[in-house]
């Protein structure tokens, strides 16, 4: 059974698969609140609280690109999932692009959807548990909660993805992560178009640590990645 009423938005214009969407997934816990295209979304989005948002891409008046843009403004942290009739993999570049954490092509399975959902919730950050959110790199420090990295009084703004990448490899750090793992803990799946964007990813993160020449991202051919750090 999901936590007690997790809160999803559903955003989808066929009612029927919606409807039995909101079934299934209240029956595991969830509270679901159905709008049937993007703008009627965006204003129950602006006048409510959701957890996780499960936008399908093709809708009238919004499409779920648009609508995971505007929530983006309001909120850069909540999870985004995209529905799609499509697996092109220009529309998961540009969904990742917005900020989306995972993706589910029509037809599907509702235990697949369930597992993706389960999966985003426990990528989500635990804030009060004592956790540490800000921490130093190096030179750097770095702040998980702002997705922010700052050196010398100077901060670059990070993308969520940037963000939790670094925080993986941090929680890592001096130790081997292999790519496949980056790949299904951060983007959900191990798909070759998805690890070439970790690898856009990746190479951003680089650039920003670069001033500090004791901090270095190894590529490990074909197994993985380490996060270099001098020892405290």
């Amino acid at each position: 059974m999901a936590e007690e009423r997790f809160k999803i938005l559903l955003a989808e214009d066929d009612l029927n698969l919606g409807i039995l969407l909101v079934d299934y997934l209240d029956s595991e816990g969830y509270y679901i609140k159905l709008c049937k295209d993007g703008e009627q979304a965006l204003k129950t989005y602006h006048n409510n609280q959701f957890d996780l948002c499960l936008l399908d891409v093709m809708m009238p008046k919004m499409d779920g690109f648009s609508l995971a843009k505007a929530i983006r403004l309001q909120d850069n942290k909540i999870p985004i999932l995209f529905i799609t009739a499509k697996s092109l993999k220009e529309d998961k570049l540009k969904g990742y692009g917005l900020g989306a954490d995972d993706y589910i092509t029509k037809p599907f399975d509702e235990e697949e959807l369930l597992c993706k959902i389960k999966a985003v919730i426990r990528r989500l950050p635990v804030i009060d548990d004592g956790t540490i959110e800000i921490v130093s790199i190096g030179t750097y420090r770095f702040d998980y909660s702002n997705q922010s990295l700052t050196l010398d009084n100077k901060s670059k703004r990070m993308t969520e993805k940037e963000s939790e990448i670094l925080q993986y490899l941090y929680n890592h750090r001096n130790k081997l992560v292999k790519r496949e793992q980056v790949l299904k803990d951060i983007l959900g799946e191990n798909d070759y178009f998805l690890g070439r964007s970790l690898d856009v990813f990746i190479t951003k993160i680089r650039k920003y640590l670069k001033e500090d020449p004791e901090i270095s991202i190894e590529n490990v051919f074909g197994v993985g990645f380490i996060l270099n750090v001098p020892l405290p």
